[in-house]
């Protein structure tokens, strides 16, 4: 596992981009298939920004670049909430990146993927038959999850279970809750689903790299937790050490490790 300290929110940003476009011209060089799972939130605005950009200034030919997010929240009616809620994360992966795109590079629409509603568990299989996640790009929870796959017991359930674990919509913590209505909602209760779907634990473990980016304060204790500690179920996060190819990047202005 790799750590990688950045001065603060624009150069972690920039250094990401460059990873990320790094690890996709490269694989698509090989003339297979490129895919990378996507996560959301506002640590990757700026760096979803530069990324566009990168790709459109080398007129990177992508049309055989497939994403697939993390998660999605679900509605009361327990499906998707549609791209129309101000929350939708396909909202907010078109606004921020897709719709950047030069159209002429050949990205399409079509192969943005995001964990279902039904069937959900599908999505693995999905990611298994377009060829495994050549890259996953993560945030971290300030309870330590990766995507929504929130922090259990022990008692709950076992390390290697826990690793197993496939896409599925879970109920939200409250601290998650509570962090995202600030952050995303305008601390507007009345926004926020309390359920969503994300990606399982184990398709995110099965990607050839990680990438996990951190620029909140908030974020200093479950990536110390990470660090010093063995892979549990109390802090998902604390898998991705397990993984071949895992670096953190954190902004040291807000973060001291």
């Amino acid at each position: 596992m790799k750590i990688t300290k950045i001065a603060d929110y624009e150069a972690m940003s920039r250094y990401g981009a460059k990873l990320i476009f790094k690890a996709v011209t490269e694989q698509l060089a090989t003339g297979g298939v490129c895919n990378i799972g996507l996560a959301t939130g506002n640590t990757m605005i700026k760096l979803y920004e530069y990324l566009a950009g990168m790709f459109n200034a080398a007129k990177t030919d992508l049309s055989k670049l497939s994403t697939f997010n993390l998660d999605e929240y679900v509605g009361a009616d327990g499906h998707e909430i549609p791209e129309s809620h101000p929350l939708s994360y396909r909202k907010y992966m078109n606004e921020n990146l897709f719709y950047r795109i030069d159209r002429s590079l050949g990205f399409s629409l079509d192969r943005t993927y995001y964990p279902p509603s039904v069937d959900s568990a599908s999505y693995d299989d999905k990611i298994e038959a377009a060829g495994g996640l050549h890259l996953q790009l993560l945030g971290i929870g300030f309870n330590g999850h990766i995507a929504f796959n929130e922090p259990m017991t022990e008692e709950e359930i076992s390390t290697a279970d826990f690793a197993a674990l496939k896409s599925r919509i879970i109920d939200l913590k409250p601290l998650t809750l509570q962090t995202n209505a600030r952050l995303t909602a305008g601390n507007d209760f009345s926004l926020m689903p309390r359920q969503a779907i994300t990606m399982g634990m184990a398709p995110i473990l099965k990607a050839k790299k990680i990438l996990l980016l951190a620029c909140f304060p908030e974020q200093e204790a479950p990536l110390k937790k990470l660090i010093a500690n063995p892979p549990t179920p109390t802090l998902p996060a604390s898998y991705i050490k397990e993984c071949a190819d895992t670096e953190i990047v954190y902004t040291a202005d807000v973060i001291t490790l």
